[in-house]
């Protein structure tokens, strides 16, 4: 009995343990000890596109790895789904006390990393943004105005009505664009697959529909951008980041040389220094 129980002391002081939020926005799995770590995935990852890098990081810091409603294993929540994130977001780190915190997302995940800063309702330390933007939309699309998001739309629509078969086509083409890594490409084109599809509807339209280009003006922490210089290379890809950064006073923005946008896949030695670089 004994040496069970010990066995079970060391068990949970090595290992990651799972925390639900009570609000099942998101799920978190916190491993390590430190300064506190929240890595938020980009749109339809789970935490687990951060394995990598938290078995590294985790040896000095507390990592709290979120997975987002409607990804992975984590039930859906009713729309609108990216702002009930980023308020419970808020209430985690309120209600677990932590302090002196940083934050690294990539995509969504810097999005949102970029919203939460802007509003100064927690207080964090640094923010590592990876391959985002302060407005999806306005990359993608000219003459972009938020309230044209809606999620009754035409586009909307079609991608609900979409044939599992037709959808996981679709999801198997864009993987091939955001990887050089094969095997990653198949990873990525799993979780599209996985996700709940009115979330990833109606969640990517949350995406689209944020527009942080003004508000980033009110960031008060060092702000460091990682970006990715494929598929249009560095020069186009400095002159979005500097164009949508424009208001934010301060931050250090490093590119990625021939990397897609995933970054930790296509560059994983070079990310992972950056990282280590970042948070000394």
């Amino acid at each position: 009995m004994r040496t069970i129980k010990t066995k079970l002391i060391v068990l949970l002081s090595i290992i990651s343990f799972s925390v639900s939020a009570q609000n099942k926005a998101f799920e978190v799995d916190v491993i390590g000890k430190g300064q506190p770590i929240l890595f938020f995935p980009g749109f339809t990852c789970t935490g687990e596109v951060w394995n990598d890098v938290v078995i590294e990081l985790s040896k000095t810091h507390e990592c709290h790895i979120f997975t987002f409603a409607g990804f992975g294993d984590v039930e859906p929540i009713e729309k609108p789904w990216l702002p009930k994130i980023k308020n419970e977001v808020e209430t985690y780190i309120k209600e677990n006390k932590l302090k002196n915190t940083i934050v690294i997302g990539h995509s969504l995940g810097g999005a949102l990393g970029l919203w939460i800063s802007s509003e100064q309702n927690v207080e964090l330390k640094k923010l590592i943004v990876v391959d985002a933007l302060p407005s999806t939309g306005a990359l993608i699309m000219p003459n972009f105005n938020s309230d044209y998001m809606v999620y009754d739309s035409p586009y909307n629509n079609q991608t609900l009505a979409m044939s599992d078969e037709d959808f996981e086509n679709m999801a198997n083409q864009m993987s091939q664009g955001m990887t050089k890594n094969i095997d990653k490409q198949v990873q990525i084109k799993n979780w599209m697959v996985k996700a709940d599809r009115e979330t990833y509807v109606y969640g990517y339209t949350d995406l689209l529909k944020l527009d942080l280009r003004e508000n980033i003006a009110n960031i008060r922490i060092p702000v460091t951008v990682l970006g990715a210089t494929n598929p249009y290379g560095k020069e186009a890809a400095q002159k979005n980041y500097e164009e949508q950064y424009k208001n934010l006073e301060f931050y250090n923005l490093i590119f990625a040389e021939d990397s897609a946008h995933f970054i930790m896949y296509d560059k994983p030695e070079w990310f992972l220094n950056q990282l280590k670089e970042e948070l000394k």
